[in-house]
């Protein structure tokens, strides 16, 4: 089972390192990795270059935000699962292991959702997360919780879904895994810690600087995905 996974990166050398590290160290031998940068100026590019060929796909063409560059980093993957990581975010040892093994004993299962924490900009843990009860209505109510560096999705469903919507500037995972449950998608939950997502000032979670824009994109896909405001 190949794992396509993808990280996003732009202008976050700082930790950047050591979320390519945490892919390239994995255990697991079937990885395609892909990295997206589309136009830093902070030396990240140079670090992206440095590792050569153990990237499997470079893409460095500008895009109109974060969702479209990730559809441009899975328009070249061959993976049958699919997988994503922010430049300043980490998976933990075996997590590829762990998930394919998931996948192969639970083949009924589209999405698999682990374990993990929200970090600080040094690596403190700031909360531990385990996956539970993730549907539209509980997503929306507050009902499920979830990390988006411990989901794992098979590539057929990522297609049948549309990919990212370019248009969400905010909440672009939430949204197509909301599309996914839609379309029926079976989840299945891995009780492991896979990840963790970093949080800190220049983040869009850790500033607050779009978070009225993130309500709009909730209230948007709430519309879309229940027909009422």
């Amino acid at each position: 089972m190949k794992i396509s996974l993808v990280t996003l990166s732009f202008n976050q050398r700082e930790n950047l390192a050591e979320a390519i590290d945490s892919v390239l160290s994995q255990e697991y031998q079937e990885i395609e990795y892909i990295v997206v940068d589309p136009g830093s100026n902070d030396g990240s590019r140079q670090l992206i270059e440095s590792y050569g060929t153990k990237i499997a796909h470079l893409i460095f063409q500008p895009d109109r935000g974060a969702a479209e560059g990730l559809n441009n980093g899975f328009a070249v993957a061959t993976g049958d699962v699919f997988g994503f990581l922010n430049a300043d975010d980490i998976l933990f040892p075996s997590s590829l292991n762990q998930v394919s093994g998931f996948f192969k004993a639970h083949s009924e299962c589209d999405i698999v959702m682990g374990n993990g924490y929200t970090i600080d900009s040094l690596g403190r843990t700031i909360k531990h997360y385990k996956a539970r009860d993730f549907s539209v209505r509980r997503f929306f109510y507050g009902g499920s919780e979830w990390l988006q560096q411990a989901t794992f999705f098979k590539a057929d469903l990522y297609r049948r879904a549309g990919g990212f919507n370019p248009e969400n500037r905010t909440s672009w995972d939430g949204e197509l895994l909301l599309k996914m449950a839609s379309l029926g998608a079976k989840i299945g939950y891995l009780n492991a810690d896979i990840g963790a997502f970093r949080i800190h000032d220049k983040s869009i979670s850790g500033s607050g600087r779009l978070n009225n824009q993130y309500q709009q994109d909730c209230r948007r896909v709430f519309r879309e995905l229940n027909g009422r405001d």
